[in-house]
This record gives structure tokens, sequence and C-alpha cells, in this order.
């Protein structure tokens, strides 16, 4: 199944006790439909208050039934900041975390003089201009096979090193007109996976660059000498989704 969710209320995907997560509204539905625990695996484990477009979800089940009656029911079931967007079988080998081979991420904020209520959910806002053609430069320090513990920390007996296929910014468009000028930008990340916190602590750190904060050399040394403490905190989760999950072949 394709997932899209708002993760304002939630604390991030994975599952835990006394705290409510995407992971565990969609076993509980499941579980609601096929009478039967259900074991949710997930394509990216979100954390606390990031959205996603398009995680993938996988799992097995004994439902005998039409599928689009799977997809309407968990719909009817799922809370209203939680939504299936499409569902199909898949082969027996399939895992939605380990069969993909690309995930990509988009991080929203936008500049404007005064916040915008409506925006702050999805967008992180800044209230002064930002350097964005230093920004972009320090950017494509990112694009390549390299290590990342400068931006994020591997699960447990996992490395640090990833691939990047493609990471920069891009114009985003303001959701309404405003009397106040709203400036919007989309920072694109595509990679073979990431580290947790990864994309925000880079986010956090490009937006020191684009601020003088940091020159862009500096980034590219925070970069290679693999100093998390040396980066930026986090940007805020609220600008943060996972767009979208890529697979070799159809499940």
């Amino acid at each position: 199944m394709t997932v899209a969710y708002d993760g304002s209320a939630y604390s991030g995907f994975q599952i835990q006790v006394d705290h409510p997560t995407i992971q565990g509204e969609l076993e509980r539905a499941l579980a609601s439909l096929t009478q039967q625990p259900v074991r949710v695996h997930g394509a990216g484990r979100t954390d606390a208050g990031v959205h996603a477009q398009g995680q993938v979800i996988s799992f097995r089940t004994d439902w005998r039934h039409p599928l689009a009656d799977l997809e309407r029911g968990m719909n009817a079931l799922l809370p209203g900041d939680i939504a299936v967007r499409d569902a199909m079988w898949a082969s027996e080998r399939f895992h939605a975390r380990y069969s993909a081979v690309s995930r990509e991420y988009m991080y929203k904020l936008y500049i404007a003089p005064i916040r915008e209520p409506l925006l702050d959910r999805y967008a992180h806002r800044l209230a002064r201009p930002l350097a964005w053609e230093a920004m972009e430069q320090a950017a494509a320090m990112l694009v390549g096979e390299g290590d990342w513990a400068a931006f994020g920390q591997a699960p447990a007996g996992e490395n640090t090193t990833r691939t990047v296929y493609r990471a920069g910014w891009r114009p985003g468009q303001a959701p309404w007109a405003s009397e106040h000028p709203i400036e919007v930008r989309e920072f694109w990340i595509t990679a073979n996976g990431f580290l947790r916190g990864m994309v925000r602590r880079i986010v956090g750190t490009l937006i020191d660059v684009g601020l003088g904060a940091i020159a862009p050399d500096e980034f590219g040394e925070i970069l290679r000498q693999r100093d998390i403490s040396r980066a930026s905190p986090p940007a805020p989760a609220c600008g943060l989704a996972l767009w979208r999950v890529n697979y070799e072949t159809a499940a």
C-alpha cells in the first residue's frame, strides 16, 4: 500500500507503547478488518511530526476479498489524517523497506515577515532572506556516495555510508495570495537510504549557509570530517515529507 499522512499528531511512524504512531493506526485498522494481528513494515521510519505523501507499507494477511474492499475498509477506519492512496498484491519476496532502491524527501520552507498559520503546519518559516546561490553550492556537495555521520545516526548495526542521487533547491508556490510577500522554496533529496535525522540536519545546516553563518566551503568540511557536533540543529519536523519510494520493478 501507498500511504499518505499528516504526521503532526504522531510520535513518528514506528510503533511505540503509549504514544500514537502511524504504524499503530495502520495495524489497528488492519486487525479490525481482517480479525487477525497484522504486522506492518514501512519503507521509511519517519520521525515525530514528519509527513508523508508516498510512504509504502507491506504486510501479510489472509484477506480473501477483493483488494479494493481492503483499501476502502482501511480508509473508512483510519483517522482523517492518514489515507491509503493505493493497494496492490506483492510477491512473497517483497519488503517495503528492503526492496526499495531509493527514497525521495521534500523539505519546504518559506520566507515571510509575518507567520502564516495555515502554512506553518507543513513548512518552516524564516523571516530573513536566504542566499540561495550559496545554499545551492553547498547542496551540490551532497551528491554521491559518502559517509553521512555528520548529519545523522545509523540504526544499530548499520554503517553511515549512503549514496545521494540528487539534492537541490527549487522554487515552490504559495498556496494563496497574501498581502505580505511570501517566498516558498523546497529542498528535494533522493538517496538509496537515509540516516535518522539526516534530511532535517542537512536542511538546518544549509539554512545556516543561507544566513551566512556557515560558508559553503565550511559545509563541505563538516561533511568530510563526519563530526555531527559541527552541523547545525535539525530543521523543524513540520517541513519534511517522505515523498516517494522507488523500486526496481513493480511488486
